[in-house]
């Protein structure tokens, strides 16, 4: 079923004609590449959402949906990370991935309609867990240190699921951090929101030097989103 929602200032709809998809990849151009291509192998399996205003595109991500826990090597985020404590998870799988917003654009609404869009999908879909990559703008890990010691007291995930090391650039901020103060406040607002939904993080940060980044693997079980925020989110979406 294709998505299409329109919010006070915003059209939301899943990306389907040549144009939204031109207008998807140069949005994630200017906000990941400085305007150059972004486009990779993933895109033609993926489901794109575009969130538009009327200055154009204003936020996009694309979802990825996998059939099992024995499907998660083929998505994006095995390339960083070991997803073998997670294989045996039943049921679809959503990968969610290349959120973003036009420079510049700071509206909370976005997020939220955001959210709205992946969870229709992930419930028409079946889908019983999210996954993905939460990045920091930097691939310097230590200018992300109040962040990641956040993380690190507050929102790692059960041991048995959490991913194993497999990026050859990384940092196990746990102990990296040991005893540090963290704050909630400098962690950006995607993984913020992924985490006040029940989410959890990895262990460790991968340092992306191809995107500049660095990110940290998210888990959010769909069961898990309280029940209110459930309906808020199914009702912007209608």
């Amino acid at each position: 079923m294709s998505l299409s929602f329109a919010k006070g200032a915003y059209q939301v709809r899943e990306a389907q004609s040549p144009d939204d998809r031109e207008a998807v990849l140069r949005l994630r151009a200017d906000a990941f590449r400085a305007g150059a291509s972004d486009a990779d192998r993933f895109d033609p399996l993926c489901r794109h959402i575009l969130i538009c205003d009327d200055h154009g595109p204003a936020a996009a991500a694309r979802l990825l949906l996998l059939e099992d826990g024995a499907a998660l090597p083929e998505g994006y985020c095995a390339q960083f990370y070991d997803l073998a404590p997670l294989a045996q998870w039943a049921g679809p799988i959503l990968e969610l991935g290349r959120f973003c917003t036009r420079p510049g654009l700071r509206d909370p609404d976005v997020l939220r309609l955001g959210w709205a869009a992946i969870t229709r999908i992930a419930e028409e879909s079946g889908a019983g867990l999210l996954i993905g990559c939460s990045s920091f703008t930097g691939s310097d890990w230590q200018a992300h240190r109040a962040g990641l010691a956040h993380l690190a007291s507050r929102a790692l995930g059960p041991a048995t699921l959490r991913p194993r090391p497999k990026a050859p650039e990384r940092v196990g901020y746990p102990a990296a951090l040991a005893g540090e103060a963290g704050d909630v406040s400098a962690l950006p607002p995607l993984l913020r929101s992924y985490l006040g939904m029940g989410g959890w993080v990895s262990d460790h940060a991968v340092i992306d030097r191809d995107l500049d980044t660095c990110h940290v693997f998210t888990a959010l079980e769909i069961a898990a989103i309280p029940e209110a925020r459930r309906r808020s989110l199914r009702a912007l979406a209608q």
